[in-house]
């Protein structure tokens, strides 16, 4: 291995160990009360190290956000494959309830706290594209084959990701006790939700 690729190595392989002492921070403490020294604390190096990385903490924010939105959209890929376009639909509901019932935290981080703001939006694309894309494509072959009766795609994406955010929005904030449902019935009650709507606005 040569100087450069050598040097690039070592670039990434720091920049990961900046990732995840940031991710450990912003689930431990929130994102506003860790400072780029905090994470520089929890890598032992000095706060000038994680500025030659990253030029503020919103940077470094939406770098993590993408690395968890790269792990809904594998959960996507490896759990949504049926050949029936109303079935993959189902299925990409349940996957994404199901992520957010599994990682209370990391869909916090991702959907509840509000966007980085400081983000230059030409170098770094939209985080969750590729999610929203998948969306949209099941959406797609779904309208093609008749399934699914709309006439504006974007609002049928809107409303789809409205539904299945709300649902764990709602748990993750703990509203559903106003319904009274017990806490072992909440994936079953989410996903049996998330079903019926789907099959509700489908046919």
């Amino acid at each position: 291995m040569g100087v450069p690729e050598r040097k690039e190595r070592e670039k990434m392989e720091m920049k990961e160990l900046i990732k995840s002492a940031a991710l450990k921070c912003f689930l431990e403490d929130g994102v506003a009360k860790t400072s780029i020294r905090n994470i520089a604390d929890e890598i032992e190096y000095s706060p000038g190290t994680i500025y030659l990385y990253y030029k503020d903490k919103d940077e470094l924010l939406y770098d993590v956000q993408s690395d968890a939105f790269g792990k809904l959209w594998q959960a996507f890929t490896e759990n949504v494959t049926s050949n029936n376009t109303v079935e993959r639909l189902q299925q990409l509901g349940k996957t994404y309830i199901t992520f957010g019932l599994q990682n209370p935290e990391l869909y916090d981080l991702m959907f509840i706290i509000r966007a980085p703001m400081n983000v230059d939006e030409e170098i770094h694309k939209a985080n969750g594209g590729n999610c929203l894309d998948f969306l949209s494509e099941c959406l797609a072959a779904c309208i093609a084959e008749g399934s699914l009766i709309v006439t504006d795609l974007n609002a049928a994406v809107l409303q789809i990701w409205a539904t299945a955010h709300g649902l764990v929005s709602l748990n993750l904030r703990c509203r559903l006790k106003v319904m009274q449902t017990k806490e072992e019935e909440v994936p079953d009650t989410l996903l049996a939700t998330m079903e019926n709507y789907i099959r509700s606005v489908t046919k």
